[in-house]
């Protein structure tokens, strides 16, 4: 007993090993008084040391498997009761062992069958007695309040496991209100990158527009002076006289086959500009592209700066045309390319041998004919009424203008033919 006591005064450090279904505890010492006490009372009553903790090991094991959970108190709760029974009915088997022990040997020296009997008397005492024993022992094991031996290790699990359940909803709630506001930064991040994508492709597409609208009224001028022998070249990304960009094509009249007879410059514009605005883009196209006529195209003819004319000419030298955004091939385009042209090559009756009161005369007739054209159109536009009449008057201006237009490029072609060459 000494040599036990003087084991249990020493501080070891023990050690824990789980190894498949078995957990094996060295020289571990454990320092709870109510532990040690529930050890010494059942080795009292005939229980090894050994099973005491390894019952206690169960149960603690049982209950730390469970926690987090309300329910889990319920549990802990009739599992300590159950295990108090069976300590008690264990308890109580002793009792009752010892008292038939103590029976048999009575019965041994005074005849227990004998009714009446001192031997009788005591063994009917002794079953009283255990009888008693066994309905306090239940009651004190059962019992709620601090009779329990079991009853503070009993609060303490209890306890143990409520602040474990309210130490879990804190940190769930944390967790929750982290949770959201992680969600709403990303909602809030996802619908900015939304937003930076449309106005990307919003951009991107407004760039395509403008672009594919410039290179389709680049083809339709190419075509046009394909026919001619002229050499149609988009120039809108090339720097020209001067470092500037303005003039979006250039014309080199007779190019395709000789030397240049003179330069048109094309502003291509998908948007409204205001007069000066496009005076100042056609006149700057007009220097940076060294041509003598510019032509300011654009897309529709609400596109027509304010308070200006289609297919009119202005000093001489610049002239106005609408199209069709998604289909410029037109008429309008050719007309105005074409007087563009003659204009040009008008400019140089002098320098040819020509008939030049005959190409001041087509000239001049066909600046009345496309003056005379713009306003039928004009009159188409407001006046719907008249519409199969106003275009058959179109119809037959057009056929002229285009007759006056085809003698003029005829007679400085024919000039152009004849003189020698340099």
């Amino acid at each position: 007993m000494e040599a036990s006591e003087s084991h249990q005064e020493q501080s070891i450090q023990g050690s824990v090993r789980a190894i498949g279904n078995r957990l094996v505890v060295e020289h571990l010492e454990v320092e709870d008084e109510r532990a040690a006490r529930v050890v010494r009372e059942r080795v009292e009553n005939g229980h090894e040391p050994p099973a005491t903790v390894r019952d206690a090991i169960e149960i603690g094991a049982r209950v730390l498997e469970r926690e987090g959970t309300a329910a889990e108190v319920d549990y802990v709760k009739a599992e300590f009761g159950r295990h108090a029974t069976e300590l008690a009915q264990s308890l109580v088997k002793s009792i009752e062992t010892g008292n038939e022990l103590l029976s048999e040997e009575i019965a041994k020296s005074f005849g227990a069958d004998r009714q009446g009997t001192v031997q009788q008397q005591i063994k009917e005492m002794l079953d009283q007695a255990a009888l008693g024993q066994r309905e306090a022992i239940s009651k004190q094991f059962s019992a709620t309040d601090g009779t329990n031996p079991l009853s503070d290790f009993k609060d303490a699990v209890v306890r143990a496991l409520k602040e474990a359940d309210s130490n879990r909803s804190q940190q769930d709630e944390a967790n929750r209100k982290r949770i959201e506001t992680l969600t709403r930064e990303i909602v809030e991040l996802k619908a900015r990158d939304e937003a930076d994508r449309r106005v990307a492709e919003a951009e991107d597409a407004g760039t395509r527009k403008g672009r594919s609208f410039e290179e389709r009224v680049a083809a339709a001028i190419e075509t046009i002076a394909g026919a001619r022998g002229d050499a149609a070249t988009a120039v809108g990304d090339d720097a020209g006289t001067g470092g500037s960009k303005k003039g979006d094509v250039v014309v080199e009249i007779g190019a395709a086959d000789g030397p240049s007879l003179g330069r048109i410059a094309f502003e291509v514009k998908d948007s409204q500009l205001t007069k000066p605005k496009a005076w100042s883009e056609m006149n700057g196209a007009m220097k940076a592209r060294d041509a003598g006529f510019a032509v300011l195209v654009v897309g529709g003819e609400e596109k027509i700066p304010s308070g200006q004319q289609e297919l009119h000419e202005y000093e001489g030298n610049k002239l106005i045309v609408a199209v069709e955004p998604e289909e410029p091939e037109g008429r309008s385009l050719e007309l105005a390319y074409r007087y563009a042209r003659c204009r040009l090559l008008v400019s140089r009756e002098a320098e040819l041998t020509v008939d030049a009161a005959g190409v001041r005369v087509a000239a001049s007739e066909a600046r009345a004919l496309l003056e005379e054209a713009r306003t039928i159109k004009s009159a188409l536009t407001t006046a719907r009424n008249s519409v199969d009449k106003a275009r058959t008057g179109v119809e037959g201006m057009v056929a002229a203008l285009i007759e006056r237009l085809e003698r003029i490029e005829s007679l400085v072609s024919a000039a152009a033919d004849a003189e020698p060459a340099p």
